[in-house]
């Protein structure tokens, strides 16, 4: 004989089955009476939590709403489905923080509403979501104000397109189709900003670092995001949209957000976005006649290496690859000084730093001087090292 707290503990009847049964019993259950089943107990509940997680179920609820929308009553069908959908969503959350709980309705329902759809309906999911969330209105508000002014909105608007918009696509096409539906429509300068918000480095206190950008050296971790994210867009050389002049359009934009960088966090962003953007922004300020620009940025570029561990030689090769943009030796010589006197420049100006430091900074300004003074040795190894082995 049984009592009822032996029943208690022992759990109800479900739990006790195999998941392989559990889950062709989910199969055959409505939306609304798994929804309902949810509720049972907390280890039905974050069973079913998961089942819906799948990509296998996710699928079949795309496969439903095709069917529904081909129905004699389409319209109500497909209401009453995303409505049971919804239900679901909040029932099987109940358990979960407020805002943990947005997350994942907001993301299942975008993910399963738009699985194998092709991007004109996801066009008219964006449309939707656009008007339902006033999204548009709240992106005029942070690209038309002051950086950081609208500091609340700033990261709420980071928090639900990255959320429910972008990290959870599983793939890159996937992230670059809903970043460019959200910049394409506004003018390159509002993409920088916007891009800021979104991937830029977020403090510990929740706000965006826009004022760190231009006094401090930032670490690979807090613009790792943003590079990501310009990788991204530059990653298909088939989109006509994303064109390299247009990456470098957006990225002068940025780097002056609210205004000028400080450099070595232009050269950290520059070396964690490879190869490609790194020359083509050099090379673009080579062949504009902005050498001095050019050299100052490459001595960060070198000073990044020294800082964070990157192999020299990436550095020397860089250097190589820009020379090629000259044409004539006079050009290529002009180059050469240019460098060597930039780098004298930039030890000056962090030796008067350290010396007109306060007792407390001497120990960072020293370190500092120590780095340009090492990058600068090991550089200058490195090349000719590069420059002895083709003798």
């Amino acid at each position: 004989m049984v009592t009822r707290s032996q029943c208690r503990t022992r759990g109800c009847f479900f739990e006790s089955l195999p998941p392989e049964v559990l889950d062709m019993i989910l199969h055959r259950l409505s939306l609304l009476e798994i929804s309902v089943f949810s509720m049972a107990s907390k280890e039905i509940n974050s069973y079913v939590l998961c089942h819906i997680s799948t990509m296998a179920w996710r699928n079949r609820m795309a496969t439903q709403s095709l069917y529904h929308s081909s129905c004699p009553h389409g319209q109500h069908s497909i209401i009453g489905h995303y409505k049971a959908l919804g239900l679901l969503f909040k029932r099987c959350t109940l358990l979960l923080p407020t805002k943990d709980r947005l997350k994942f309705t907001y993301c299942k329902l975008k993910q399963t509403l738009t699985a194998g759809w092709d991007e004109q309906e996801c066009n008219r999911v964006f449309t939707f979501l656009c008007n339902f969330t006033q999204l548009p209105r709240k992106i005029k508000i942070v690209v038309t104000g002051e950086p950081g002014a609208s500091r609340d909105l700033e990261v709420q608007l980071r928090l639900f397109c990255r959320h429910v918009l972008l990290d959870p696509s599983r793939s890159h096409k996937g992230c670059r189709f809903w970043l460019t539906q959200i910049l394409k429509s506004w003018p390159m300068v509002c993409q920088a900003r916007l891009l800021f918000i979104l991937y830029g480095p977020l403090l510990p206190d929740d706000s965006l670092g826009w004022q760190e950008v231009l006094n401090n050296g930032l670490s690979n971790a807090m613009l790792w995001d943003l590079a990501k994210a310009l990788l991204l867009l530059h990653s298909n050389l088939e989109d006509k949209y994303w064109t390299p002049d247009t990456m470098l359009a957006i990225l002068e934009e940025l780097t002056v957000l609210p205004q000028v960088w400080h450099m070595e966090n232009l050269a950290r962003l520059l070396s964690l976005c490879g190869n490609t953007l790194c020359h083509n922004v050099l090379a673009n300020k080579a062949l504009n006649g902005r050498l001095s620009e050019m050299s100052r940025l490459i001595v960060y570029l070198i000073l990044v290496c020294e800082k964070d561990g990157y192999c020299m030689n990436w550095a020397v090769k860089m250097v190589q690859q820009v020379s090629k943009v000259f044409c004539t030796t006079a050009d290529k010589w002009s180059f050469i000084q240019s460098l060597e006197n930039m780098f004298s420049e930039v030890t000056m100006e962090t030796y008067e730093v350290a010396m007109a430091g306060n007792p407390r900074d001497n120990l960072e300004s020293s370190q500092s001087l120590l780095s340009i003074l090492n990058c600068s040795a090991h550089f200058h190894t490195e090349i000719l090292h590069v420059f002895l082995k083709e003798e």
